[in-house]
């Protein structure tokens, strides 16, 4: 079906709206108020326009946009959002049931293209990549970076080259990436010493462990260490695991995550915004609230200490505090420092967490591939010392089954919009100025015309030669990490730390299944693309145990 300008419908469009909202789904109950001055401020717009429109405007030949379903008249394909949640299921049903790699919906005046091709996907960010270059100002975007002063949530202009450089050149650099290897390594061994006393708690060395806590605190652990040069925020647990705060900021951080990558009603009608009709606004509210609880005291101490440099720069924290501009003054204004501090805050704990959880759910139910990992990991480092930054390179199949775990089970099911500068045709498609361009990570990275059994965890996939695997996937057969001038800093930290989290949880400890559980149930939640239920596995320390108390002190 070409997505065309429509005709009008022939049933009331205020029964359908109606109908509608009754069935929205949206994480807390729609109060009557809300609704009620949804269809009232939609009413009047509708009387506005319906009067405003010239009786005898002449038709024009309706551009071919990409195929999708019939937008309505001024609020486009809104009433469908509101009925289909999680909307990127819908979005990706309609791409299956319309049998195309490319789909655009319409929600008031923005065009939204979805795109589950490689060569499409190469199309809009490598051949294309200046006219898709800028990003699209949202609810979400704009609290999390505090109102665009960031990097990758910042759309074009001199805002986002300034944060880009500073993200590049002082952060995320290869110099800075070695400068901070030791706390990296200090979090790895914290990691070990954490997963070893559940084992000790347990019976006969077996301990029951939360992947998912683990993988996500580990990932917590190096950002705030790297960044704020501390573990914890408050004491932590004796075991090593994460406190109170510590839950807190990483629950709040895939809040933030979470709500970055969902359809909010305002983003598409602005004037809408502040009346949290479908409750976004408040659940990020919330979660920044969070942020700034844990970040803002330590960023001010820091600043009040001065930024004069006496003392050797111990974190990023310092480096962002005192780099100077051309006059000698600070660079970075308070916020713009806060708010790029949450940006490598939400951009570190996502992917290398939700990929290792899925591996390590993966291999428990394929052991052969558990066994070829050992065998690896011993044959590159033994058992008589700790894997080491320095051996990822040699470890091919290890990277194996964490870019197939990226491949399978992407952290979100789109990447960051891509906001379109000027029109533009792609594939013979007319793309508007403005449109939201999203590159589907399941559609990718399991399209069947690229990947054979493409639902199978096979790591041996990416094994076909004899070059170095690499997490990153520049022709877009997946989307690991993000390219073109808006993609992704921290290929080499992400990289670094998935590698790690992997590699010390396979040489440390010899995993299993639960009791009573014969395989695990390798199944979504419905809300997003998390393993539905938090993977818990059985743990026994598989090296001599005197490397165990290095990994404590």
């Amino acid at each position: 079906m070409e997505n065309q300008t429509p005709s009008l419908p022939s049933f009331n469009t205020t029964t359908l709206f109606i109908s509608t909202l009754q069935k929205i789904d949206i994480g807390y109950p729609s109060t009557p108020f809300n609704i009620c001055l949804f269809l009232f401020i939609l009413a009047v717009l509708l009387i506005f326009v319906a009067g405003c429109t010239p009786s005898g405007r002449k038709k024009t030949n309706p551009v071919l946009l990409p195929p999708g379903p019939k937008p309505w008249p001024l609020i486009g394909n809104l009433p469908e959002m509101l009925k289909n949640r999680p909307v990127f299921r819908w979005i990706h049903k309609l791409m299956e049931e319309m049998n195309t790699e490319i789909l655009c919906i319409r929600i008031g005046n923005v065009h939204v293209v979805a795109v589950t091709s490689p060569e499409l996907g190469r199309e809009f960010l490598k051949k294309q990549d200046a006219v898709f270059s800028s990003r699209p100002k949202t609810m979400a975007s704009d609290l999390t970076s505090s109102g665009y002063l960031s990097t990758a949530l910042t759309p074009l202009g001199e805002q986002w080259k300034k944060m880009r450089r500073v993200v590049t050149s002082e952060v995320l650099s290869t110099a800075r990436h070695r400068w901070m290897h030791d706390k990296r390594v200090e979090e790895a061994d914290h990691l070990v010493r954490y997963v070893f006393n559940q084992c000790a708690k347990g019976v006969s060395g077996l301990g029951l462990v939360n992947v998912r806590m683990a993988a996500q605190h580990y990932c917590g652990n190096v950002i705030r260490k790297m960044i704020l040069g501390r573990r914890f925020f408050g004491e932590g647990m004796e075991d090593g695991g994460p406190g109170v705060e510590e839950e807190e900021h990483v629950e709040a951080l895939f809040t933030i995550l979470g709500y970055l990558y969902s359809f909010c009603v305002s983003d598409y009608f602005p004037f809408l915004r502040g009346f949290d009709l479908d409750g976004h606004e408040k659940v990020m509210k919330k979660a920044m609230a969070s942020m700034k609880k844990f970040h803002d005291p330590i960023i001010n101490a820091r600043i009040r200490q001065g930024r004069d440099g006496e003392k050797e720069a111990n974190d990023l924290l310092d480096v962002l505090i005192r780099l100077r501009d051309a006059d000698g003054g600070p660079l970075l204004s308070e916020d713009e420092i806060k708010a790029q501090i949450v940006e490598l805050m939400i951009a570190t704990v996502d992917n290398p967490s939700n990929a290792i959880e899925w591996a390590l759910a993966e291999m428990l139910n394929r052991p052969e591939t558990f066994q070829q990992a050992i065998e690896e990991l011993d044959r590159v480092v033994g058992k008589d010392r700790w894997v080491q930054e320095s051996d990822i390179s040699q470890l091919n199949y290890v990277k194996a089954c964490a870019r197939e775990a990226f491949r399978l089970h992407p952290i979100a099911p789109f990447n960051v919009p891509h906001v379109s500068v000027s029109h533009t045709t792609v594939a013979g498609y007319f793309i508007p100025k403005g449109s939201h361009v999203l590159l589907s990570r399941p559609g990718l990275g399991r399209n069947p015309k690229v990947w054979d059994e493409p639902l199978k965890f096979k790591p041996k996939r990416h094994l076909k030669d004899s070059s170095e695997v690499v997490l990153a996937e520049p022709d877009l057969r997946m989307l690991s990490f993000s390219t073109g001038r808006r993609g992704c800093v921290g290929v080499n930290l992400g990289s670094t730390m998935t590698t790690m989290l992997l590699a010390r949880l396979l040489q440390g400890f010899t995993w299993s299944m639960p009791p009573n559980v014969e395989s695990i149930e390798l199944i979504e939640s419905v809300g997003d693309l998390f393993l539905a239920t938090p993977l818990l596995a059985l743990a026994r320390p598989r090296l001599a145990p005197s490397l165990y108390p290095d990994a404590q002190t």
